[in-house]
């Protein structure tokens, strides 16, 4: 702990208490701690913990905006009305002025050691369950490698991800992070968005661009979607991990690259490969090191965790209220349901829940609708085989429309049929889209 903010007009007064409580507190911490009094609007990532004066007349806005970069412990005369509405707001604690040095020791000394990196994963990729643990120690591995990574597994697992946390604990990190959508650059523009181009290669090109490999020299490239790649795409990219060099359209000189070479895909390379899909010598360079994401089924026990991340991640998007955890019996629903869109589909629930919840805790009516139904309810002995596949048929349709955010294709190509099929059972099952 090394710098605290005090927000309040009692400057004086506050000044030489905060004074007498550093020396106290320094005995048993070797850095420095300052304190910082103010009025005005200050950066929060300057400090480690706020006190705010809830006597001051904008006090629930300056609440609002310093509850996510730190803990904000408020103060103010005995009042339980404006203690309460403090605490629903984000406040991490309430003192009763006058303020006493001893209550001040107490508070800043349990938040010293403060959890800055999620204690249960890297970044955003988190988990306790065993599986997990072996992708961390393949993460850490891998981080200190300058081999190529593979990273397979199921979409909405967090692929990408992982790439971005094996390049942040790699000696690249300082270097660019580079993203190359596999499927969305076409054959036609492969070239200029790999390699760049110089002034006058071609009609329109008024200017010198490089590529997108050129921008990644000594960093990290993350190939997404490696599996869609077309033969023309195959072809150059090998070339550049096996040479090292890239030549912009109408250059004469080949310019040397360094990139690390990090791809992901949801298909079985193995088996495009033997189909002829995927050459041999590419899959082989890119599949030195690979980390296997498992679906979120098969780890179930990490969903408490996750859902813990996810609240405090989109907590902030309500300004009214503070999300602080959820109820057993919504956890109780998350922790029984299959999450065919994995990780991803787990986020956008908790993402829905808090825009619509109405307590400091999500509760299962906050929850999607297809999640609030009970398993008694799903299939009723009452109603008959075609109601009933139908009933079934519509959830999954619905379920498959909102991870794809209505795209009709994505949709279809998830359900395993053609879009003019979907197109067809969306006007037998009523859904409007």
């Amino acid at each position: 702990m090394r710098n605290i903010l005090v927000i309040s007009k009692e400057s004086k007064e506050l000044r030489s208490l905060f004074r007498s409580v550093r020396g106290n507190v320094n005995r048993n911490d070797s850095k420095q701690l300052g304190v910082s009094i103010e009025t005005n609007t200050v950066n929060p990532l300057r400090f480690d913990i706020a006190f705010l004066d809830l006597d001051l007349i904008d006090w629930q806005k300056r609440l609002l905006e310093l509850r996510h970069s730190l803990p904000v412990i408020a103060f103010s005369k005995a009042d339980v009305h404006k203690a309460v509405a403090a605490m629903k707001l984000g406040a991490t604690d309430f003192l009763e002025k006058p303020l006493k040095a001893e209550v001040l020791m107490q508070v800043i000394r349990s938040h010293k050691k403060r959890i800055l990196d999620n204690e249960y994963g890297f970044d955003e990729t988190i988990g306790t369950s065993t599986v997990m643990q072996e992708v961390f120690g393949l993460i850490k591995k891998a981080a200190v490698s300058e081999s190529n990574v593979l990273i397979t597994g199921e979409s909405g697992t967090g692929k990408e991800l992982v790439a971005r946390a094996i390049h942040k604990w790699s000696p690249r990190k300082d270097k660019s992070f580079v993203i190359i959508n596999c499927s969305a650059i076409p054959d036609t523009l492969l070239e200029s968005e790999l390699f760049g181009f110089e002034k006058g290669a071609f009609t329109g090109a008024n200017y010198t661009k490089k590529g997108l490999l050129e921008i990644a020299d000594r960093g990290t490239v993350f190939f997404d979607e490696v599996g869609d790649v077309s033969p023309l795409f195959q072809t150059k990219i090998l070339r550049v991990i096996q040479e090292g060099e890239i030549l912009r359209i109408g250059g004469t000189h080949t310019i040397t690259v360094d990139v690390r070479i990090i791809a992901a895909t949801n298909k079985n390379l193995g088996i495009a490969t033997k189909k002829g899909f995927i050459r041999d010598d590419l899959y082989y360079r890119i599949n030195v090191i690979n980390i296997h994401l498992p679906p979120l089924r098969n780890r179930m026990e990490d969903i408490p965790v996750l859902v813990a991340h996810f609240i405090k991640k989109h907590t902030r998007k309500r300004k009214d209220l503070l999300i602080k955890g959820i109820s057993d019996e919504a956890m109780n629903v998350l922790v029984n349901y299959a999450y065919p869109g994995n990780i991803r589909e787990l986020e956008n629930i908790i993402e829905h829940a808090i825009s619509f919840a109405n307590s400091q805790k999500i509760l299962p009516v906050d929850l999607p609708a297809h999640l609030q139904r009970t398993p008694s309810q799903k299939v009723s002995p009452s109603l008959k085989l075609k109601e009933t596949l139908k009933s079934v048929e519509k959830e999954l349709i619905w379920a498959a429309l909102q991870r794809s955010g209505g795209n009709i294709t994505k949709a279809a190509s998830e359900l395993g049929i053609h879009r003019q099929q979907l197109q067809r059972k969306l006007k037998s099952v009523k859904i409007e889209t």
